[in-house]
């Protein structure tokens, strides 16, 4: 079943502007929770949470909370055209998707590249590896077309996956991954897709936004080469990136009730769409959850959301509240805090992920053309 209705082409200004529509779908928790699943599948499949993020040496870049991730778009490769569904990445930068070169379990049940039947295939002797917190993928380049929305990139880079061992991406609503971020963090050096975009003149500005809606609303999207006024009448911040790696930025401090409880002496912060959760620190999440005096489990009733306060977040210099109806996610009746312990050693301090919990709250920009990240409040 298709998880997402392309559209066409959006023309503005006489400017090349495409928007994506998203489908927020069944989580993969959610799927186990209900064939009670759940419980034994997290004891069989332990996450390093911090191995996407500076992993030092290998290129590794997991589907961050992998089993909350919901939003999904469609693009094509190939000609004619062969449909996938993808996750868009801001905290990766690869474009890679199975193919029919795969005969892991993983592979057998998700859509394939069928390089034979795409006239544009050009393939490469380069092999791609990838390593995940829960096994790996290994694989093949190659060069064709990739449309997205309306966007045809020529001659681009992805991976075609020949092995996804274990079961981590059998359970997976989508087939692959559509990396966002910058070429720095790309595996084996391949040029990633909204590069090409910017390099061929194919946006009209070199930026893209994203709108992500909030509980079972519809009307998700991610916007390239423009920003979209109707998200933005209550202004946009503009925070310059801290590295230009992921799309990384300082933050100054975490506070509940006027008082910091988080962060105090500042940290840096990475806005990541293929994340859902809110990821701090351990240490950062047990003085939260003590101020909320929630447990460590993180778990609520969910009768007690309306008496919990708001979370706000410093960034250069201005406020960005996250409310209790963001961060606490209901699902079959059972209530959490949308928050993640995760410790990453770096040289510049502190490391939070901020995922859907917080981008849910913001229309958020992403701009390469001043290497700076846009936070809108929403309507």
């Amino acid at each position: 079943m298709k998880l997402l209705l392309l559209l066409g082409l959006v023309t503005l200004a006489q400017c090349l502007v495409s928007r994506i529509p998203l489908r927020r779908g069944k989580s993969l928790r959610q799927s186990l929770r209900e064939h009670g699943l759940l419980e034994r599948y997290l004891e069989q499949h332990p996450y390093n949470l911090a191995s996407k993020y500076f992993p030092g040496g290998i290129a590794i870049e997991p589907m961050q909370n992998y089993l909350d991730v919901s939003y999904f778009g469609t693009i094509s490769i190939g000609t004619p055209a062969q449909e996938f569904t993808v996750v868009f990445d801001t905290g990766s930068s690869n474009l890679w998707v199975p193919s029919v070169l795969c005969s892991s379990p993983a592979c057998s049940n998700h859509k394939r590249f069928v390089p034979a039947k795409s006239s544009t295939f050009v393939s490469t002797n380069d092999s791609l590896y990838i390593a995940y917190g829960t096994g790996s993928m290994t694989g093949v380049l190659g060069y064709d077309t990739v449309t997205v929305a309306d966007i045809e990139v020529l001659n681009q880079i992805f991976g075609l996956a020949e092995t996804e061992p274990g079961d981590f991406f059998y359970y997976t609503p989508f087939d692959g991954i559509l990396g966002l971020a910058f070429p720095s963090i790309a595996s084996s050096g391949a040029t990633p897709v909204f590069d090409n975009m910017m390099r061929e003149d194919l946006v009209a500005k070199d930026l893209f936004s994203v709108y992500l809606s909030r509980d079972g609303e519809s009307g998700s999207f991610v916007l390239f080469g423009a920003i979209d006024p109707f998200y933005t009448t209550r202004g946009i911040t503009w925070i310059p990136l801290s590295a230009e790696t992921y799309w990384q930025i300082t933050m100054d401090s975490v506070s509940i009730g006027g008082e910091p409880v988080a962060c105090s002496a500042g940290c840096q912060a990475i806005v990541d769409t293929g994340t859902s959760l809110l990821t701090m620190p351990s240490t950062a999440l047990s003085a939260l959850l003590r101020t909320l005096g929630v447990g460590s489990s993180g778990e609520i009733g969910c009768n007690a959301v309306s008496s919990l306060p708001t979370v706000v977040f410093h960034i250069n210099g201005k406020a960005f509240p996250v409310p209790p109806s963001a961060y606490v996610i209901e699902s079959n009746g059972y209530c959490s805090l949308g928050f993640e312990g995760m410790d990453v050693p770096t040289e510049s301090g502190e490391l939070w992920i901020l995922g859907d919990v917080f981008i849910r709250q913001y229309y958020v920009i992403f701009n390469r053309a001043t290497n700076a990240v846009g936070l809108a409040p929403l309507p």
